[in-house]
């Protein structure tokens, strides 16, 4: 028997729960939330993974691709924060992502915690700015940054539309500042 017959009743039951637990938040990149690092201060969305194995490249180090991937997350936490992720009231608008850039300052390598700062620099007329900053726990400093630029979309016209002031008015709620209107 894996955990041994010797064991108290109860414990290999518990130890059992704690590694399937533990895989579990492992695998799905889910963490415990704890306070956001100082560089993530000014940031109002924070989004932890923990890098996996698999995440690591030929050269032992995360592969360029991953970092979207976690931009991608932020990204999303900070929609379904200020309602964007929400089924829009018009089905045929919702965002598409026009552009998204990264920096690569420091390489990053499995084991390591990461926390994924957003937080919106710019409202357009029909575009938003997200800016996302990556920081180690493991080097404690800043290992990428960049934006991404996301339009409101008419999916039905195959145009953008305009921001609506009720989702300009929960992002500027979001971020505890207000954004000029075009």
């Amino acid at each position: 028997m894996w955990f041994g017959s010797s064991s108290p009743n109860g414990l290999r039951k518990r130890f059992a729960e704690q590694i399937c637990q533990t895989l579990f938040q492992e695998c799905h990149g889910l963490m415990p939330t704890i306070d956001k690092p100082d560089a993530l201060a000014d940031y109002s969305v924070i989004t932890s993974v923990s890098v996996q194995w698999g995440d690591q490249d030929a050269f032992g180090h995360v592969n360029n691709v991953v970092y979207f991937r976690w931009f991608e997350s932020n990204r999303m936490e900070y929609a379904t924060r200020c309602g964007l992720a929400a089924a829009p009231q018009e089905p045929e608008l919702a965002p598409i992502l026009a552009r998204v850039s990264c920096n690569y300052r420091l390489q990053v390598r499995h084991p390591d915690l990461l926390y994924i700062g957003g937080r919106m620099t710019r409202i357009g007329t029909s575009s938003m700015t997200l800016q996302h900053a990556i920081y180690s726990q493991q080097q404690q400093k800043l290992v990428a940054d960049g934006e991404s630029v996301m339009v409101l979309f008419d999916y039905q016209t195959q145009q953008s539309h305009p921001v609506a002031a009720d989702l300009r008015r929960a992002v500027e709620d979001l971020e505890g500042c207000s954004f000029d209107i075009p």
